[in-house]
């Protein structure tokens, strides 16, 4: 065994040439990570979501050395996709930003001049091909803006600003009329194949509506208006092929065609409640079971909770048969695998973190904490929890830069006691149900707020 390495496992085999008498005490394993200190917790009610959060966060730390890694037994590589489908777990449970922004740098010292990324950073020279897409690399632009959105600090995505322009610009100049036909797509689904152009699009018109965003926080008006044009133009293009107007569905109607460009906000706003409404009635002939791989794994629950859809995205999420999250806990899994069907013959690891987006949306699902991208790194927060029917109490605290954040419920007879504390120097944003359909918003200074919602 090298002395300096490390090995991902689950049980220990011991050979020896004569009889032995091992007890607990025999073997000494180390649990081995990057020193990022815990900033999240959830209590509820269910035991289920506690065993979600542990797994989450268990193949969360035992996957991040230096950066986050596929597995830590097999590869550990560091695939840019499963940095990005997991970075809003890692920023509501860890305070991690340096590691962040040391991986960011590597991205930068892999780009090729004509703007090319590879899916594995750091590599050896594997990850430049075909094979790679928007779908993977757009960790040069979206864990910078979480960054921003989690912390307030710009810095990693002012340094990040040059390699994301030339990764559009790339990405344009070699795109079929905005379109991208690239990309690893919607990795180990359930069963249902998903268009590939469609969800590596939307993952183009993403990147370059973040590179927007921060032409004009750093005030390059040109830019922001350039690239704020483009992806305007990216979006026609993506609803022009694939969005049937008349049914509300992205080509053939997929748990991923339809949660991808909801969770992006790729819908035309007066079609939203006709797709939403359509994700959540394929959810439910599925049986609020899984039917995605990765990029469907990322959205569905957020675009059915963000759209009106907040019970059936609790039912997938607490889903405890196959294919679900909860099914590995049921088949006593610590951490999250790497394939929904654990009788696979390929893609077989035990711990991976790809499908972690489980690890955010209770924070985000149903504790309601957000932050704002026009005060961000929670100076005011966006507060909008879910009260679900079939869960009676639930909590979900957060360090945020300020302070903690606290958004606690509980179920009592008919009502919902909801209590929610802001820290000092810092702002919210609430929006609670308010009878029928309608909402009610309230802005709180800082401070400890209780409210009975009938």
């Amino acid at each position: 065994m090298p002395r300096f390495n490390y090995k991902g496992f689950r049980y220990v085999e011991v050979v020896a040439d004569k009889p032995i008498e091992l007890d607990q005490n025999s073997l000494i394993a180390y649990f081995m990570h990057s020193d990022v200190p815990a900033v999240g917790s959830l209590e509820s009610s269910s035991p289920l979501i506690g065993k979600l959060l542990h797994a989450a966060n268990h193949s969360y730390l035992s996957n991040l050395m230096g950066y986050l890694t596929d597995c830590p037994q097999r590869e550990k590589n560091g695939w840019t996709g499963d940095g990005h489908f997991a970075i809003e777990a890692a920023f509501y449970n860890f305070d991690g930003i340096t590691v962040y922004e040391k991986w960011l740098a590597d991205h930068r010292d892999e780009q090729q001049p004509n703007g090319v990324l590879p899916d594995i950073i750091p590599t050896g020279g594997w990850g430049y091909g075909t094979d790679n897409g928007l779908d993977w690399t757009s960790t040069i632009a979206i864990i910078p803006w979480n960054i921003y959105l989690f912390y307030g600090d710009s810095k990693p995505l002012s340094d990040c600003y040059e390699s994301i322009k030339r990764y559009v610009d790339y990405v344009e100049r070699i795109s079929n009329n905005h379109l991208t036909t690239w990309g690893r797509g919607d990795w180990v689904p359930v069963k249902s194949k998903s268009n590939k152009e469609l969800t590596s699009s939307v993952y183009f018109y993403v990147d370059t509506k973040i590179l927007a965003a921060a032409a004009k926080l750093f005030g390059k008006q040109a830019d922001y208006e350039y690239y704020n044009a483009l992806s305007e133009e990216i979006k026609q293009a993506v609803n022009d092929k694939f969005l049937n107007r008349e049914t509300g569905i992205y080509a053939e109607g997929s748990q991923t065609e339809l949660s991808v460009p909801l969770q992006w906000k790729i819908v035309p706003e007066e079609l939203i409640g006709k797709v939403a409404a359509n994700l959540a009635h394929k959810v439910e002939e599925d049986g609020f079971h899984l039917d995605v791989g990765v990029l469907g794994a990322k959205a569905i629950l957020n675009a059915l909770s963000e759209n009106g859809y907040a019970e059936t995205a609790y039912k997938v999420a607490v889903q405890d048969t196959y294919p679900s999250w909860g099914w590995w806990m049921v088949n006593g899994a610590t951490t999250l695998l790497e394939n929904w069907d654990l009788q696979a013959t390929r893609d077989i690891s035990d711990n991976h973190m790809m499908f972690g987006e489980i690890g955010a949306w209770f924070y985000k699902g149903l504790g309601g904490i957000f932050p704002d991208p026009v005060q961000p790194g929670f100076q005011n927060i966006l507060l909008r929890p879910h009260f679900i029917k079939g869960l009676k109490r639930f909590e979900a605290r957060h360090r945020s830069p300020y302070g903690e954040i606290v958004s606690r419920w509980e179920w009592k007879g008919k009502c919902v006691h909801y209590e929610v504390t802001v820290p000092a120097n810092s702002t919210a944003t609430l929006t609670l149900p308010d009878k029928a359909e309608n909402v009610r918003v309230v802005e709180l200074a800082a401070g400890r707020y209780e409210f009975i919602v009938k």
